[in-house]
């Protein structure tokens, strides 16, 4: 399967930033948008189903707005105004690239790592700007936040599974604790599910592909009373029947699996300045454990797995919120409350060793339920727009793990539970001084409380099938961290836009779950603190051309870090500490060209560069200190991502034809701290080709062409000379689909 060379020249079109400049307008976030033009509503719902289907509705000879809503502003912006790194993708944009989970975008975009760890199935482990976690802990609070319909997901399980009845989605890269809160310091990424529409709509589809694997979803929406009450209902059923062979014992179907999800909505518009929106989803996830290789016994380059035990991954969750929007007189703005609930349960079992024998079979239990609450409000004050708001959220997190080591003989079992409890104050004003120049200035205060019970992995340490452990370690702490933003934007025109801004990052401390070292406290370790620049600029030239760039610069203090060492006996150790300083900086730019005859040509470009200015703990394992600690690189940091894509779209006299090819590279980064684990360097490209007549449409693809050999995970194991557990992502893929949509 593998691909006999890689993809060496890249189309790279130029320098741009914050912002996927495609032709088609996004909707994402949570921020409702003024009464004319609320984002998510049946008004705009309805206009995008028109805009957002293909580019020639666009305007042929011009570039089309990006519209965002990240700033949790009243009102939808466009892209170009908003001063800082988004990159933003309409439900168009997602169908072009096939969009099914937010891994499929992981090399799409500059400085950005979309991956799942792959030890867990659905366990994401973000990176942006080479800030990303390292582990399938659940007590370990991720540096990329992901919010869904406004909803913090408060752990890192359960979120790469498939997505659907998509709006829009927004990558928000940087430090964004001023408007989300703790937890974002490498950045966030937003979605926004469909929101009811005022009149019918109904989008089917039916995709086959590869494997193979069958994907069929269906949204219907329309007026249950015109003008009052609106409903929706999504569902998606995707069966995997499996990509891989297991030389073990001949299965060609490793790695199957089914997801089931079922998405109802409920629009209340009652009176002209009240809006209430109802949501829930139920989800389920059933299928293989881990499909992993091991790096000694087969080459880097190859899909060549052989395993004894397939595992198992049982994953099922419920979520539900209200959003509340009311419009107000004072300031013409707008009164938002969001309140939200998750329930996620999994049980899990792999094969860690990921041999033919029985050295390391890992199982795991995650039972997690959050609730939160986010009341803010959004207005004008002559030169001066306000946003401020509450917050509050609190989880209760219940772990336990089990390891079978040493073919059968030694059994160890641990874990941990969790009671927190988060609350947040926030404030910004934009006071545009003169008609070109705007003043940026806000703070959030976040204070935090986790009140924990550890039992460590150790012989006896949990009654893994009762669920019942032997804490021996019990503590609460409380962390809290201010994060202030500070900056300016001159936009001397409607197209030219030049920003700068300084922002600090909070992440709060924490315990490990994980902890096999009896020796050593399963913590807590501290909060992480960041301070970041950045500068930027956005300019359209014409109207066929536009670029945005960026330069950041970020210092972390008390960096957090999960210190992974092979044990023989254990499999792995895990320690986490606070173990060092870092600095980060780079540049990062997307553009769009639009030269006519129906083409659109895309680009961009990250480079990122790291290292610690100070060092605290053995990071290297060799008992000291010193310069080789400072010589290691930064885990989950490649410093090199560039690429770019040609799409072609044309009316002829029955058909209509849409084409798109993308090829995006991303370098190889260190999986660990000892840079022992090498995650290799890729070229994703990607082809698409839809025909569309009337309400119908077929679509044509291919992804990862070059068939290249990825895995989330390169975590060296004590077993035998090279091996690894290395959790491996699918080769080359075709598929078709036929849409309907009316």
């Amino acid at each position: 399967m593998k691909g006999s060379a890689t993809l060496k020249t890249m189309l790279l079109l130029g320098a741009g930033m914050a912002g996927v400049v495609t032709p088609v307008a996004a909707m994402a976030q949570d921020a409702p948008a003024p009464q004319s033009a609320q984002a998510g509503s049946p008004e705009e719902t309805e206009a995008a189903v028109e805009e957002q289907g293909t580019f020639r509705n666009q305007p042929s000879d011009g570039l089309a707005d990006i519209v965002v809503t990240a700033t949790k502003r009243g009102e939808a912006q466009n892209v170009q105004n908003v001063p800082f790194a988004v990159t933003a993708f309409g439900a168009a944009q997602l169908d072009e690239q096939n969009f099914q989970t937010l891994q499929s975008l992981s090399y799409n975009i500059p400085n950005v790592s979309l991956s799942q760890v792959g030890t867990t199935p659905g366990y994401a482990n973000f990176s942006i700007r080479g800030l990303g976690i390292n582990s399938s802990i659940p007590s370990i609070d991720p540096t990329v936040g992901v919010f869904v319909d406004g909803m913090y997901l408060g752990i890192s399980a359960g979120v790469v599974f498939g997505n659907f009845d998509l709006e829009g989605l927004e990558v928000l890269r940087g430090p964004q604790g001023l408007l989300f809160g703790r937890n974002v310091t490498g950045g966030a990424v937003v979605l926004r599910t469909t929101t009811p529409s005022n009149t019918f709509h109904a989008d089917v589809r039916a995709q086959v592909s590869s494997g193979p694997q069958v994907r069929l979803s269906g949204t219907v929406t329309g007026p249950i009373i015109k003008d009052k009450v609106q409903a929706k209902l999504a569902v998606l059923y995707d069966k995997d029947y499996g990509y891989f062979t297991n030389e073990f014992n001949g299965n060609n179907n490793l790695g199957q699996n089914r997801t089931l999800i079922i998405r109802p909505a409920l629009r209340l518009t009652p009176v002209e300045d009240f809006e209430l929106i109802l949501r829930y989803e139920h989800g389920k996830y059933d299928g293989d454990g881990a499909v992993a290789s091991n790096h000694g016994l087969f080459s880097r380059d190859s899909f060549r797995v052989r395993i004894d035990n397939e595992g198992f991954a049982h994953n099922y969750w419920n979520m539900a919120s209200a959003e509340t929007n009311i419009d107000t007189a004072f300031g013409n703005g707008k009164i938002t409350n969001l309140m939200a609930y998750r329930a996620y349960n999994s049980n899990v079992g792999n094969d860690v060793d990921a041999s033919p024998e029985l050295r390391f079979n890992g199982n795991n239990k995650t039972h997690q339920k959050q609730m939160s609450e986010e009341l803010r409000y959004a207005g004008t004050f002559g030169r001066f727009d306000v946003t401020t708001g509450l917050y509050f959220f609190t989880q209760n997190l219940n772990y336990i793990e089990q390891r079978v080591l040493n073919l059968g003989a030694t059994t160890i079992a641990g874990g941990g539970r969790q009671q927190q409890e988060t609350y947040g104050i926030f404030g910004s004003v934009d006071w545009h001084f003169t008609d070109t120049l705007t003043l940026n200035l806000g703070t959030r205060y976040s204070t935090e409380t986790k009140k924990v019970a550890v039992a460590n992995l150790v012989p006896g340490g949990c009654d893994y099938a009762a669920e019942r452990c032997n804490f021996t370690f019990r503590d609460k702490n409380t962390w809290d961290g201010l994060t202030p933003r500070i900056g300016l934007q001159w936009q001397p025109s409607d197209r030219t836009q030049l920003y700068g801004f300084w922002v600090r990052g909070f992440r709060s401390g924490g315990y490990n779950f994980r902890n096999v070292n009896a020796a050593v406290a399963p913590g807590p370790f501290d909060d992480e603190v960041q301070s970041s620049y950045e500068i930027g600029l956005k300019q359209d030239i014409g109207r066929f051309l536009r670029f945005n760039v960026a330069g950041f610069w970020n210092q972390i203090d008390n960096v957090q870090r999960e210190i992974q060492t092979p044990v023989a006996g254990v499999g792995t150790a895990q320690i986490i500490t606070n173990s060092a300083n870092a600095r980060v900086r780079g540049v990062e730019g997307e553009v769009t060209l639009r030269p006519g005859y129906g083409f659109t040509l895309t680009g961009q470009f990250g480079y990122t560069e790291g290292k610690y200015t100070d060092v605290f703990f053995d990071l290297n394992g060799d008992r000291v200190i010193d310069a080789k600690d400072f010589a290691l690189q930064l885990p989950r940091l490649a410093p090199w991502t560039y690429g770019g894509s040609v799409a072609w779209a044309h009316d002829f006299d029955v058909v209509n034809v849409d084409a798109r090819v993308s090829a995006n590279h991303r370098d190889a980064d260190w999986y660990n701290d000892q840079n022992t684990g090498l995650l290799r360097a890729a070229t994703m490209v990607d082809a698409n080709l839809t025909l569309r007549h009337g309400p119908y449409s077929l679509s044509l693809y291919a992804t990862n062409l070059l068939d290249e050999a990825t895995f989330g995970t390169e975590a060296p194991l004590p077993f035998f000379p090279g091996s690894t557990f290395s959790s491996l992502n699918k080769g080359r893929v075709y598929g078709a689909e036929i849409a309907f949509k009316f």
